[in-house]
């Protein structure tokens, strides 16, 4: 039989003709060793073109598209394209990689670049949104990421000049990049009038912000900051593709096929046109250059790279050729000379030197060439054209000899004959033509057999038959040359073809994968000379197999480089090389060849050989040539770890589940139990799929694990200790080389390692988000450091981790088979080794990425153990033949017979090794495997007397084995832990069922034991007194399910799964008597009570049996059931049995004769059960879950004092229930321990223990039950139950308000008035009537008689020079936001400043000064603020705000750290809290950062805020969080609280693990919505809650509960950290006793309270902060107050409108002073200079509009009532007031000569009040037919006319006060108005932006000096415009920081300042003017 391995020859790369220039760019450079580097397909190349040598590195699997050079020019970074496309950083020295970057760009990655120094890379990607990535990439981390633009990005660079700044450019942009933090932050370039906007392709930095970018049109663009500075046009003749910066300067080139020069100021230096060179063409365009010193290297489109001197620069080399862009298919071989010839579909042909590596030939054809050959004698070359022509040249001087033209479609194959006289050539047309070649080429035959095209051709060595191949997948025969079919196989047998290139027949039936579609394989040549068959296919491989090959799958080597698909491959003639071609890469390569005898000596190839030459992966032929796999081996390789339903899947169910049952949980639920078990011991040892699981900790402990639990055994006491962190089957286990941590590894949809100290037992990190299905091998590094896994998924993906920082350092897919071990090199942490199923892998650490290479060893037999021996190189690993491989390096130096069967484990040790094995023995080694020191037998003969169990038989197979203590400690198949003395006596120490499900489990009726029986077919009685040992087992002949003890106990009952079923002695477990009556399972068996008299028995097959012990006769069957049995219990006579089946019926039968009997439930609960084992019933409905469509009650169990059943079910929980369960989902408490369902559960005699036993975890655990009489407060392992009560303790409008606020995003923010009609400038013109009759304005006669046009505006300083207005600083702010935001306000500098925000501003407002601040980075509304409190980082404040979705764009939600002082931004975190971001709080050190989203599952987040990096993130609770708040003394713990919820968090590495509060310790405790939190010593939390009660805990328990601290929300608390008292902050009625301020000591035992004077009805508190002495509040009503804690004297330092929007605007006509009227009722007087409110005036209405009367004397008020007010400004007295209109007024102005008040309202009115006339007010006229409601008025000059702004978008003028409309546009455009407020007008067209669809220019002033105006808009943006602005989109300056919605905006006196009313902020900005100098 032909050998089944693969061959032992194989190929190496050795020279690629060609390059990419299509689709590519900015791809070539020098190297430092002045080596040229590029790509081409899936290799990058290293070019040498002084020796002409090539090398290849080979690290990518796809095509490269992008390379970049490191600034040391000798690393190289090449991104490929893929679904997961990765980078690799490599050397291009030695070709090593040295990193790898995945797993966020998907499509491709499109550009690369590294910074300055080299530590960053950053990367573009293929993917829609061209996401743009910054790594460090040595670390293979990812530092920020953002959406880069919606179009194509071409070119992106470093800005060399300024850290942290980057350049993008693309289609029709460019953009300006910031990093800072995680966050990379764009701004667009402004293109404006300088230039087009247009593409840009390529780009360059300078100094001094310069930025040199080439355009699509040829022209050069310099950039000045983000600003076009100027054009250098025409630079190239068109588009620009490559730019490249050296130290002389700019080297830059265009599709022109130019390459010009430029200095570093960019003058041009020179040009050189390639076209015009001796080897140029028209056509020629230049993809890539690079300038270094007097070289210059251009790559172009057409795959050549040219290498120009630049004093000799009408010379260019060219140095590399290869076909253009189309694919490549024709190759032929030169039949005796080294010499290919190619054909591409870019019409050329070429030959090419196979010695020189050198293109010798070119000639173009008319058509594409899709195929060719060569004749005998090397004189013809026949090429075949996609057009069904071919043409023969001569090969001498490509002349032509013969153009014929027979078919219609293209030619796919030609070959000559043997004897030369004849060409067969094959077309698509299904049919071969036969030409004669002496006949000067006639057609002399014609073969027509096929049905589909002709795909392979292959003559016979006597030219007398043909066989052709097929697309259809047929193989034909044909004689020659007349084309006749050969149907006759017979006449075939003796042919011998000359050739092989066919895909199809027996000799290379092993081409082809066993299950694979037949035509990915595109080429073949076989070598008869080596035996040894080359194939080419679809993917990109080249394959070496032997010929012939027979059987289907056969064994291969595969060598990748090219990217798709290569289209031929042939050998060379003297079989020296293969050449191959790609047809989308059109890239020839040429391998040389490697026979047998040659690849013995090479050892010492390159390492980056080994690399391609991975043997073969994908062979998966009949494991002929691997030896039978173990039973064992194949049972464990064949379990899934599948679960129906994942823990972590709950949360999601139970919300499902709780929408359905919301009534049902609004009933009262029955009270948890009031006792609690505590787990004690477990009988249990993971042996039966897991190895080396088993190890000595520091203090000679013993550690293991068993279903979800690690457990720590101490030997001396026979106890357990347990880490309970993991909630499904642990399934590896890892010590760490102190031998005190250990790591274990668990199953889960996303499955976690924990690792945790074996003393306290607690968690000191936690690995998730990585591991799918779980997690099999886990290894620490030596210096306990690293950490690496292997995951369960289709990959076996392995992942190296820095397991303290929970960060992943590498990771890369393992194997497709099982992975049983992964082994970190002691010597080299960077290194690592994986054994599993046929695998044996050598690993090293690239970046974040691993490169593993496979061990060479002939074949690969599958490894059950590994381990490093005394050297880094030695490797010592033991295989399931019963063998030690002995390895160096990755070469198998020797093997040695150790075991028989497999070897399962080895140990190493200081000098030598241990293994066990499944013979069940030991055996000891020398440190070379030489010898076999001692061995150990694992049998009973040699067990010692303190053993603590049996064993079950001799030579148990070995799992595990551990040294230490002068012992060695085994682990087997079956469950046992052993130890075995050096001398050779063995102690058994625990034991457990092995594989199999544990379902049977009865307790003795009175002393402490317990009988189990399992499908392990053993039955097995344990001791549970604490000796805690198995006293007897008894092997049956088939597993059984059930069994049960007699009343007396000294019988004992066993149910077997065949239907049969065993009583025996309960001491000796002899039998006594046995029945076998059913063929289904016995599912449950049970003595009658009393004298056990009878035994009823209830098998699968619906029957109980019930039958009388003594006489042993069945004596009743009970029928009726309809499905199987799962329960069964008996009545305190014995005279009833109660029946529970499968399809969740309740059944009665009379004993003993089985009769069936109804009872109603209400009777069922009165009769006296001796046991309650059933799970259904009216008495037990509690039990069962929300989510029992996916969960089972398998078992349930009543104490023998009927206060307590426990259960268990088939998500591993045992639970406690208070008895009877009545009322739907009853509460519980709930433990965690088993891993899959729990079989079954009871109590033992006296109630002191609950026994369980697991199902798949084969465990027996032990619980120790603690009634509630000496329940001492402690810890509970138990969780609280499911639903949360609906109650929350009270309802409070400001805390409902703040829960259900919907934050608006600026950016997409509607308008605020309900508009109607087309926007002003949408609106079509009309023209006027001069235009109409032809008179162009502004070109009236030169002398005319007409009045000089008036002025648009009367101006009030006139006899100054008029100055516009150039800028306006923000100088000032009114207002905080406390009434839905909390812990906002804080002390800095000792008290010396405080800092509080409001819109989007952080203000910092120092207290002696009254000077305010602003940071004013923050694009959108922040809604939290903290600051550092630790001295390292004084004055650091973080905000956070106001996002979208988190996409990690510019709109998303951020937080921003930042220096109060300087305002210095110093990291902005982008985070994913979609909706904003609405709690921050820094940890103890200070270094890290706590964030809590406003996101659907209010995401909670912690930060390492310096470096930008998120180190965790969890999802946090349902509803909202309000506040989370780390430890004051702590960087790992952490509180969060919100609408029914606390939370007790801790850090574990990266992972946050939590703890609901518990409140079952305080009688009637409920959980209510929290609100604040604050901290005390000892680990004690305070909560503030919504009814105003305080609730104290200790770690996670409640202890106390604080009545009433205040009569309202807790909204605020603050610890002090100095002295540690507390501040709360509440909503409360001030009164003599209490205020909603107190000040309490640390335990909140004592307090005082102090009054706001604020003369409020009720204070509501939002925000405390204490300092020196003084207290710090901010409330609901905008104010923050210092309160003195001595004299509590209350002094308000800000002051703002409490409700908004503010409407009213009114200046002062001669002071600074200026009045707001709000929603919130109050009038407010603000004075600029002295910064504060002045007064402040309670209408009782909310007001909307204000106006001063031109004197200044009196103010006119409008209110939302209709009514309207004036005031007379020195007393305040009202004047008179009037309310003629039911609907809120929007606008109320004085006419300048103070006659008249006009007042606009919502009606689309405007009355007239004469107010000469006094107070009375009468109304004297009102303007009609105004189309909408009034928005603003403006009143003429001389008083005699009003222009009305309408929400349709219309202006118009009236007379006053007749209220007659005026129309004539010539006669309004004479006008000159007073004010002008209006926001539409011909003369205003110019303030409305493009993006104005859904909001609205909301409000504008006119300067006084009439050349400016001034707007606000919905977008929260002021503008500042020139006046009149008639052009649409005018140029404009815009100012930033108010939220969504500006409602009015006005000038005060001599325009020294604008003042801006925020309607969503409620705030008011006042900005200083800058005037422009005379």
């Amino acid at each position: 039989m032909a050998d089944r391995t693969a061959p032992n020859c194989h190929l190496r790369l050795e020279w690629v003709y060609g390059y990419r220039g299509h689709q590519c760019r900015n791809n070539l450079y020098y190297t430092a060793a002045k080596e040229i580097v590029y790509f081409v397909a899936g290799v990058g190349v290293v070019y040498n073109t002084r020796e002409h040598k090539q090398k290849f590195y080979l690290g990518h699997n796809d095509d490269i598209i992008s390379l970049a050079l490191h600034p040391e020019r000798v690393l190289v970074a090449t991104g490929q394209v893929g679904k997961e496309p990765c980078i690799c950083v490599w050397d291009s020295y030695t070709l090593q990689t040295v990193s790898i970057l995945k797993d966020v760009h998907t499509h491709g990655i499109a550009c690369l670049a590294f910074d300055l120094e080299g530590q960053c890379l950053v990367s573009v990607g293929l993917d829609s949104k061209n996401t743009i990535c910054v790594w460090d990439w040595r670390r293979g981390k990812v530092l920020a990421a953002a959406p880069g633009h919606t179009d194509r990005i071409f070119d992106i660079s470093w800005d060399l000049y300024q850290p942290s700044k980057l350049v993008s450019c693309g289609v029709k942009h460019i953009k300006f990049w910031s990093l800072c933090g995680n966050a990379l932050t764009p701004k667009r370039g402004v293109f404006g009038k300088t230039g087009d906007l247009q593409t840009i392709l390529c780009l360059a930095c300078a100094k001094d912000e310069v930025t040199y970018s080439g355009a699509l049109n040829g022209d050069i663009y310099v950039w000045k900051g983000i600003n076009l500075m100027r054009t250098v046009q025409g630079a190239h003749g068109s588009g620009i593709f490559s730019m490249n910066v050296c130290e002389e300067g700019f080297a830059t080139g265009g599709r022109d096929g130019c390459v010009r020069l430029w200095d570093l100021n960019f003058k041009p230096i020179t040009v050189i046109d390639l076209r015009e060179t001796d080897q140029g063409y028209k056509g020629l365009s230049v993809r890539s250059v690079c300038w270094r010193g007097d070289h210059i290297l251009v790559g172009t489109q057409d795959s050549e790279i040219f290498e120009v001197v630049v004093h000799d620069r009408t010379k260019p080399f060219l140095i590399m050729q290869g076909h253009c862009e189309g694919e490549l298919w024709a190759l032929a071989v030169h039949p005796t000379k080294p010499l290919a010839m190619t054909g591409s579909d870019d019409r050329s042909v070429r030959i090419w030197s196979l010695i020189d590596h050198a293109l010798i030939a070119r000639c173009n054809m008319e058509e594409p060439i899709r195929c060719a050959a060569v004749s005998t004698d090397g004189i013809h070359l026949a090429l075949g054209m996609k057009d069904g022509s071919f043409t023969v040249l001569r090969v001498r001087d490509m002349t032509e000899v013969v153009h014929i033209k027979d078919r219609k479609e293209a030619i796919h194959e030609l070959k000559y004959s043997p004897d030369g006289a004849h060409l067969a050539v094959g077309s698509n047309d299904n049919s071969v033509d036969v030409y004669g070649v002496v006949q000067r080429y006639k057609k002399v035959g014609e073969c027509i057999g096929s049905n589909s095209f002709i795909t392979h051709m292959d003559w016979s060595t006597d030219s007398k038959y043909l066989q052709t191949n097929d697309g259809s997948g047929r193989r034909l025969f044909y004689r020659m040359p007349s084309g006749k079919e050969v149907t006759n196989r017979e006449e075939l047998k003796l042919v011998q073809w000359a050739s092989w290139t066919c895909v199809l027949g027996p000799e290379v039936n092993g081409i082809w994968p066993k299950y694979s579609d037949i035509n990915d394989i595109n080429s073949v040549d076989a070598n008869f000379n080596n035996q040894v068959l080359v194939t080419a296919d679809d993917y990109g491989l080249v394959k070496l197999l032997r010929y012939p090959c027979v059987k289907k799958g056969a064994k291969f080597k595969k060598y990748l480089g090219h990217s798709a698909h290569i289209t031929n491959a042939r050998w060379s003639h003297d079989y020296q090389w293969v050449i191959t071609i790609g047809g989308a890469d059109h890239s020839v390569f040429q391998w040389k060849f490697v026979p047998e005898r040659k690849s013995k000596e090479a050892v010492h190839i390159a390492a980056q050989e080994t690399l391609a030459d991975s043997n073969s992966e994908e062979s998966d032929s009949d494991q002929s040539d691997v030896p039978e796999m173990d039973s064992e081996i194949e049972q464990e390789t064949q379990l899934t770890y599948r679960r129906q339903v994942y823990k972590e899947d709950l949360p999601q169910l139970k919300e499902q589940c709780k929408e359905k049952h919301r009534a049902t949980a609004m009933k009262k639920r029955e009270r948890a139990p009031w006792s609690g078990v505590k787990l004690h011991f477990i009988h249990g040892y993971r042996g039966y799929d897991c190895r080396s699981n088993l190890f000595y900790t520091q203090t000679g402990e013993i550690v293991y694990h068993v279903a979800a639990i690690g457990v720590v055994y101490n030997r001396q006491q026979n106890t357990q200790r347990f880490y309970m962190g993991h909630d499904d089957d642990i399934l590896c286990l890892a010590i760490h080389p102190l031998k005190d941590f250990v790591a274990t590894g668990q199953v889960g949809r996303d499955s976690s390692i924990h690792i945790w100290d074996t003393e306290t037992l607690k968690p000191m990190s936690v690995l998730r988000g990585f591991h799918q299905l779980g997690v099999c091998a886990l290894d620490f590094s030596v210096d306990g450091k690293r950490l690496a896994s292997v995951g369960l998924d289709d990959n076996h993906t392995i992942v190296l981790w820095d397991w303290r920082k929970g960060e992943k350092l590498s990771a890369m897919r393992g194997s497709k088979d099982k992975i049983f071990v992964v082994k970190i090199n002691p010597y080299l942490p960077d290194k690592l080794i994986t054994a599993g199923v046929k695998h044996m892998k050598f690993w090293h650490k690239a970046g974040g990425g691993l490169i593993g290479r496979k061990g060479n060893m002939g074949k690969t037999e599958t490894m059950m153990c590994a381990v490093y021996g005394w050297s880094e190189e030695m490797v010592f690993s033991g295989t399931c033949t019963g063998d030690i491989c002995i390895w160096r390096d990755m070469f198998l130096m020797k093997t040695v017979k150790a075991h028989d069967g497999p070897v399962f484990s080895v140990h190493a040790l200081e000098k030598g090794f241990v293994t066990g094995g499944k013979d069940g023995i030991v055996a000891l080694w020398d440190d070379t495997f030489e010898r076999c020191l001692k061995t150990y037998a694992i049998k009973r003969a040699v067990l010692a007397p303190g053993s603590k169990g049996l064993l079950l038989e001799d030579n148990p197979s070995i799992r595990a084995i551990s040294l230490g203590h002068g012992h060695i400690l085994v682990g087997t198949k079956n469950g046992e832990i052993l130890e075995v003395d050096k001398s050779g006596p063995i102690t058994l120490l625990v034991q457990g069922h092995m594989e199999g499900e544990v379902w049977g489990l009865a307790t003795h009726p009175h002393l402490p034991l317990c009988a189990t029986v399992s499908d392990d077919k053993t039955l097995r009685i344990w001791d549970l007194s604490p000796s805690h040992c198995m006293l007897a087992v008894r092997k049956l002949r088939k597993g059984g399910r059930c069994c049960c003890f007699s009343p007396d106990g000294k019988a004992l009952a066993v149910g077997l799964n065949d239907g049969s079923f065993l009583i025996v002695n309960a001491d000796t477990l002899e039998d006594l008597v046995s029945f076998h009556h059913r063929k289904d399972i016995i599912s449950d068996i049970r003595f009658s009570p009393g004298s056990g008299k009878y035994l009823a028995v209830a098998s699968g097959d619906t029957f109980v049996d019930i039958y009388n012990v003594m006489s042993s006769k069945r004596v009743g069957v009970c029928k009726g059931c309809l499905n199987y049995i799962t329960h069964l219990d008996w009545d305190k006579r014995g005279k009833l049995l109660q029946v529970n089946t499968g399809a969740k019926e309740q059944f009665f039968f009379e004993a003993p004769r089985g009769k069936r009997q109804t009872i109603p439930a209400t009777e069922v609960e009165k009769i006296d059960w001796s046991t309650w084992t059933c799970v259904l019933g009216t008495s037990v409905e509690g039990i069962w879950p929300l989510i029992n469509e996916v969960t089972e009650v398998t078992a349930a169990c009543l104490s023998n004092d009927r206060k307590v059943l426990a259960t268990g079910d088939d998500l591993g929980y045992v639970k406690l229930f208070k008895y009877p369960v009545k009322g739907k989902y009853a509460k519980f408490k709930r433990y965690v321990a088993h891993s899959t369902h729990v079989t079954n559960v009871r109590w033992t005699h006296d109630d002191s223990l609950l026994v369980t036993v697991g199902g798949g975890d084969t465990c027996l655990m032990i619980w120790a039950h603690e009634p509630e009489g000496h329940r001492e407060f402690k810890q509970c392992d138990s969780e609280e139950s499911d639903i949360e009560s609906e109650d929350d303790g009270g309802y409070d409008s400001d805390v409902t308000r703040e829960n259900e606020i919907n934050y608006t995003i600026k950016a997409l923010s509607s308008n605020m008035r309900p508009m109607t009609g087309v926007k002003p400038h949408l609106q079509l013109k009309e023209p006027s009537v001069d235009e109409r009759q032809g008179v162009v304005r502004g070109s009236r006669p030169p002398v005319s008689r007409a009045l000089p046009q008036p002025e648009k505006l009367q101006t009030n300083n006139v006899g100054k020079k008029k100055r516009p207005i150039e800028d306006q600083v923000l100088e000032l702010v009114f207002g905080y936001r406390g009434n839905d935001c909390r812990n906002n306000v804080h002390y800095l500098n000792e008290g010396a400043d405080i800092i509080y925000h409001t819109a989007s501003i952080g203000i910092v407002l120092n207290l002696t000064t009254s000077c305010q601040s602003f940071y004013v980075e923050h694009s959108d509304d922040i809604l939290c603020l903290t600051i550092n409190q630790h001295p390292k980082f004084p004055n650091v404040v973080a905000t956070g705000q106001v996002g979208d979705t988190g996409d990690m764009s510019a709109t998303s939600p951020s937080i921003h750290v930042w220096d109060a002082m300087t305002k210095q931004t110093l990291s902005v975190l982008r985070c994913f809290h979609s909706g904003g971001v609405c709690s921050i709080s820094f940890s103890a050190t200070g270094k890290l950062l706590l964030s809590v989203g406003l996101d659907p599952e209010h995401t909670v987040t912690i930060w390492k805020w310096q470096e930008g990096a998120k180190v965790a993130s969890r999802i946090g609770h349902t509803q909202r969080i309000f506040v989370a708040e780390f430890r004051p003394d702590s960087d790992t713990h952490f509180v969060s609280v919100g609408i029914k919820h606390v939370r007790f968090w801790t850090l574990a590495g990266r992972a946050l693990l939590s703890k609901k509060g518990v409140l079952s310790s305080i009688e009637d405790a409920r959980m209510q919505t929290m609100l604040s939190v604050a901290f005390g010593a000892n680990n004690l939390t305070f909560t503030g809650t919504i009814s105003g009660d305080v609730c104290v805990w200790k770690e996670h328990i409640l202890v106390r509960i604080v009545a009433k601290a205040h009569t309202g929300p807790v909204f605020t608390m603050y610890t002090t950290l100095r002295d540690g008292l507390i501040v709360t902050g509440g909503k409360e009625r001030p009164s003599k006793e209490g205020g909603a301020l107190k000040l309490w000591d640390q335990e909140l035992k004592r307090c005082r309270a102090f009054r706001l004077e604020t003369g409020q009805i009720i204070d509501c508190v939002r925000s405390v902060c204490r300092g020196k002495g003084k207290i710090l509040v901010g409330t609901r009503n905008a104010e923050i107050i210092e309160v003195g804690e001595k004299n509590a004297a209350c002094n308000i330092l800000v002051n703002g409108h409490m409700d908004g929007p503010i409407w009213g605007l009114g200046t002062h006509p001669s002071r600074d002073v200026f009045l707001s009227a709000a929603e919130d009722g109050t009038v407010r007087l603000w004075d600029i200079p002295e910064k504060k409110m002045l007064n402040k005036v309670n209408l009782g209405h909310p007001a909307r509009t204000i106006n001063y009367s031109p004197e200044g004397d009196m103010v006119a008020i409008g209110m939302k009532n209709g009514e309207f007010i004036i005031l007379l400004v020195a007393s305040l007295k009202i004047w008179g007031k009037k309310r003629d209109r039911r609907t809120p007024i929007q606008d109320i102005r004085f006419s300048p000569n103070s006659c008249y008040l006009a007042v606009g309202s919502t009606e689309s009115a405007v009355d007239f009040y004469d107010l000469t006339l006094g107070p009375q007010l009468n109304r004297i006229n009102c303007c009609r037919d105004i189309p909408s409601f009034v928005m603003q008025m403006d009143f003429s000059a001389d008083s005699a006319y009003i222009q009305i702004s309408t929400g349709a978008y219309k202006r118009l003028v009236y007379e006053v006060p007749s209220g007659k409309q005026v129309t004539e546009q010539s006669h309004i455009d004479r006008i000159t108005w007073a004010t002008w407020t209006s926001v539409l007008g011909d003369e205003v067209i110019g303030i409305w932006s493009r993006n104005t669809d859904k909001a609205d220019v909301t409000c504008a002033c006119v300067s006084h000096s009439g050349l400016n105006i001034v707007t606000g808009d919905d977008f929260g943006m002021v503008k500042l415009f020139d006046f009149p602005c008639p052009e649409k989109f005018a140029k404009h300056k815009r100012f930033l920081g108010h939220s969504a919605h500006l409602t009015n905006v006005r000038f005060t006196n001599g325009d020294r300042f604008v003042v801006s009313a925020g309607g969503d902020d409620r705030s008011l900005f006042v900005w200083r003017c800058v005037h422009a100098p005379h």
